[in-house]
């Protein structure tokens, strides 16, 4: 079997034209993919905590409701794990672009769905059902995509800066971000309190078929990596390679997954259950709180090719490292400022909150899939980035709305986040930095990880 795909870039050398321009079409065909897919997933997330209890679980109290809305929120990040082995199957058996045309549909269609779910006083019991059945092809089509696409911008990318060129897609995270926080901001501002629950929420999820129509313009124009075409042209594809990236590299696959926790956790924690403490425990609005997180986003955005390109240059560990020591103080600067109830400050305190998460996502794009072989890299990547979804993501507003119940406290939350930071920490100290070696020679993953 042969891919279309242009020679590879030897190493120490600078690109070729036709490599460059594929480069920038893998880098644009995957930020924008991976803009789309966490756009769907972000929605949720926000819908959870503002619209789903009334609409879904009418009969539950406000707090149980509030708690009923986030565990469908996160079932969805239980499914991912399962989704980074399914794709991720695929994704080393035959090819990267492909699989990432199929999650790109998946998760476009499960988000229309949503957008076009009856409630429960519609449809009765069948409402939250359904919901947690769209929301768990959510997390498939989400674990398999964010590998894929990181893949496909490094692999295509100048070798001398994968920190950098890997960077670049998880920009679309901020960016899904800025759209689904951005549509639902001008929702909850034009239209009544009324209107917006009614129907106004539905809107952006309904628009998601355009977003996904651009996504995959883009990725049919991609040619398949040179690494993995390669592989295929020597017959050195794994027959079950998701099964063969646990057996053989799971103490790696297990250490990435605990390095996410203080990027992991905190993020959610600010985007889900900040969203709906600030609404509903310290009286803001909802376009403010909206607002606030909508703007994190786009200073998130400016730190993350630069904290890329810091780790081409001192390493995905330190980087990465910087961002989880500023994560552990963060916390309470956050809660602080948001108890202050002056708006300004509350603003300030969310407008920072990602930094420190850019300094992660960042260097961990590329520290992961460096972790890997090319013949399990698609498997082993995404398996140990969304393992983190079932301890870290999944969890956190669950745990953040119950240590806020029983302790009274929101620092509580913050001490918490602390926690995860020391767990990120040791793990990073445990895994190798391959910033320098060359990733397409097997020989470089014969040794256990430092």
């Amino acid at each position: 079997m042969a891919l279309d795909t242009v020679a590879p870039q030897r190493p120490g050398t600078a690109p070729s034209a036709e490599q460059r321009r594929q480069a920038r079409l893998g880098t644009i065909g995957s930020t924008i993919g991976n803009a789309v897919e966490w756009y769907d997933f972000f929605l949720y997330n926000t819908a959870a905590a503002l619209v789903f209890p009334a609409l879904f679980f009418p009969d539950s109290s406000a707090y149980a409701g509030r708690l009923q809305a986030f565990a469908t929120y996160a079932v969805g990040f239980a499914a991912r794990p399962v989704g980074a082995a399914l794709f991720g199957h695929w994704g080393d058996r035959i090819g990267r672009r492909a699989t990432l045309l199929a999650t790109l549909l998946l998760m476009g269609g499960s988000t229309v769905l949503v957008g076009l779910m009856p409630g429960t006083a519609s449809i009765g019991m069948w409402a939250p059902v359904l919901l947690v059945l769209l929301r768990v092809l959510q997390g498939f089509a989400a674990g398999g995509e964010w590998s894929g696409s990181v893949l496909l911008a490094m692999e295509w990318g100048d070798q001398r800066r994968r920190g950098l060129a890997a960077s670049i897609p998880q920009m679309g995270v901020a960016f899904g971000l800025i759209l689904g926080t951005g549509f639902l901001y001008l929702l909850s501002w034009r239209l009544s309190a009324e209107q917006f629950a009614e129907w106004g929420w539905r809107i952006p999820f309904l628009l998601s078929t355009v977003m996904v129509a651009v996504g995959l313009f883009i990725r049919v124009r991609v040619l398949e990596t040179p690494s993995f075409a390669r592989r295929v042209e020597q017959g050195r594809l794994h027959r079950l390679p998701a099964l063969d990236a646990i057996g053989k590299h799971w103490r790696t696959i297990l250490l990435c997954a605990l390095a996410r926790m203080s990027e992991m956790a905190p993020f959610y924690v600010i985007t889900a259950f900040a969203l709906g403490y600030m609404t509903r425990d310290r009286g803001y609005s909802t376009s403010f709180a909206l607002a606030a997180i909508m703007s994190a986003a786009v200073v998130e955005m400016a730190v993350i090719p630069l904290a890329g390109r810091l780790s081409d240059r001192f390493g995905r560990r330190r980087v990465y490292a910087l961002g989880a020591v500023l994560t552990a103080g963060y916390g309470f600067v956050l809660f602080a400022a948001i108890g202050t109830g002056v708006a300004w400050l509350a603003f300030g305190g969310v407008l920072l909150a990602l930094v420190p998460h850019g300094l992660q996502v960042a260097p961990q794009a590329s520290l992961f899939a460096e972790s890997f072989p090319t013949s399990v890299r698609y498997s082993g990547a995404g398996m140990g980035f969304h393992l983190a979804s079932v301890i870290a993501g999944g969890p956190a507003p669950l745990v953040a709305t119950w240590l806020l119940v029983t302790t009274g406290s929101v620092y509580a939350v913050a001490g918490a986040v602390v926690g995860c930071s020391v767990v990120t920490l040791v793990a990073l100290a445990l895994l190798t930095d391959r910033a320098d070696a060359d990733i397409d020679d097997d020989a470089v993953y014969q040794s256990l990880p430092r």
